[in-house]
Parts: C-alpha cells; structure tokens; sequence
C-alpha cells in the first residue's frame, strides 16, 4: 500500500513539475498579432483593420531599462506605437489604449496612457527616427516615471501607478508596410549625478551669482531692494537634463515683499531682468 502512495506521489510531483515549466514557457515568451518577425524586423501582416501588436517575452528591470526601435517604413498611416503594456496586454489593442498601459505614437506625435485618447506629446515620426522607451527607479512612492525618447532626445516623461515587474516592451501597427527594428538591449545613456542641478552645494556650482551670498543650502538676497533693477540672481553651473529635470526650494524668510522667482532661464539671461 505504502509503495502506490508513493507512486501516486510521484507522478503528481512530475504532473506538477511539467505544469511549471509549462507556465513558464508561456510567461517568458515573446507574443505578437497581425505581425511578422525576422530577427530584430517587425512588420505589420494584417488587413489595415486589424491592430497588430508585439510584447516582449520579458518586463524591463533596473539592468534592462530601457529599449528602442527604429523605422524602417512608416507605411501607409505610420500608425506606429511604442510603450508599455502589462503581460496579459489583450494584442487586438495598439499600446496606450488600454488600463495600465503607456505609450508614444508616431501618426500623431500623441501620448496615450491609458486611454483611446491622446495628448499631444512630441512630434511626429518618419522613416529613419528611432523611437525609445524606458523607466526611472527614482521614485519611491508607488509611482514608476516612463520617458519617451526620438533619435536620443528625451521628448518627455509621465508617472504612471505601476510595478516595474509588469511593465512590459510592447510595439503596436495598423497598416500595411508598416516595419521597425527592434532592439530590446538598446542602452540610454545618463549623466553622472554631479550633472544634477544642485541646490544644496557651495558657490562654485553655481555660474552666476549677483546680489545673493551662498551660505551651504542657504541662498539669501545681499541687494539694495530699492529698484527694479536691484534684482538677486543665482544661477546654476548645469541644466536640468533628461534624468534630473526637477528641482525645488523652501522659502525659509519671505522678506519684506516675499519677491521671490523660481524658474527657468537661458544662461544669457541679463542680470538686472527678473526671470519671468
């Protein structure tokens, strides 16, 4: 009796096993619709009324962040997409449509996050441009920054509510001669944190100071304050850039009249102008 427990259990052992790998397989495995792919080339095989959809076999990861894809032949619309979806993405849908998902498409130069209803983005894309996508680990508050790059530059970034582990690559088409190289190992290359637009420093990383004293994070007006023109100004060393494109301060004395801006300004800017 005990020997057919015991073969009962093994078989169970291996039924489960099989059952495992058989889940993996399909997890880890690229999907793709009304599409055909040769290598790195993805091309729309579909009859222009039929969306056709890739994701990528695996989420992007802090070692694997990003991806891109160029255009080989925008086709007849160019309806081209490139986001993030989650794994179960249903691929009747192009990228962005739908809950949880995000995306840049290139007919329109629209985001669509979400929702069948774009907001206008960046420009749009033609034969040649590489379109990228990527994640940002900075956030610690449940939200995941997904930025859009075209041809290396940074078009722009959306917080989305999401898990890294379920943010999938995904490329979206709608019409016929429609062709991308994918390339899921593309790299996207950040500045080193001394790039960062630092307010918490000492004098030398600012380029331009006039009328105001540095004193560790503590920037305190020195001017007159009779005139227009006796306007305090600090200026830093290096520009927001794509990773670091946010900064803030705390008003710790208003002052008198609490004539206080804080903004952006080319490095030209005149002294005497108040950044407006």
């Amino acid at each position: 009796m005990d020997d057919i427990n015991l073969h009962y259990r093994f078989l169970n052992w291996r039924r489960r096993i099989r059952e495992i790998r058989e889940v993996r397989a399909v997890r880890y495995r690229d999907r793709w619709r009304n599409m055909f792919r040769e290598g790195d080339i993805l091309r729309y095989h579909g009859d222009s009324d039929e969306v056709g959809c890739f994701v990528a076999a695996r989420p992007l990861s802090k070692k694997r962040r990003y991806f891109e894809v160029t255009v080989n032949d925008t086709g007849v619309r160019g309806m081209i997409a490139v986001g993030l979806v989650p794994q179960s993405h249903n691929l009747e849908h192009q990228p962005g449509w739908l809950p949880h998902s995000v995306a840049f498409h290139a007919d329109d130069g629209k985001l669509y996050n979400g929702s069948t209803v774009g907001q206008q983005f960046g420009a749009k894309c033609c034969r040649g441009d590489k379109i990228g996508c990527g994640i940002s680990f900075d956030s610690d508050d449940g939200q995941i920054t997904v930025f859009f790059t075209k041809n290396g530059e940074e078009i722009g970034s959306v917080e989305i509510p999401a898990s890294p582990d379920d943010l999938y690559p995904a490329v979206g088409m709608h019409s016929l001669g429609e062709e991308v190289v994918l390339d899921l190992n593309a790299e996207w290359r950040v500045e080193d944190d001394d790039g960062q637009m630092i307010v918490d420093s000492h004098e030398e990383d600012w380029s331009r100071l006039h009328d105001v004293k540095v004193t560790g994070t503590l920037l305190e007006y020195t001017g007159k304050g009779k005139s227009i023109v006796d306007v305090g100004l600090a200026q830093a060393c290096r520009p927001l850039n794509p990773r670091f494109h946010y900064y803030e301060l705390e008003i710790t004395d208003a002052g008198e009249k609490c004539y206080i801006a804080l903004g952006l300004a080319r490095k030209a800017l005149l002294l005497s102008v108040f950044p407006v």
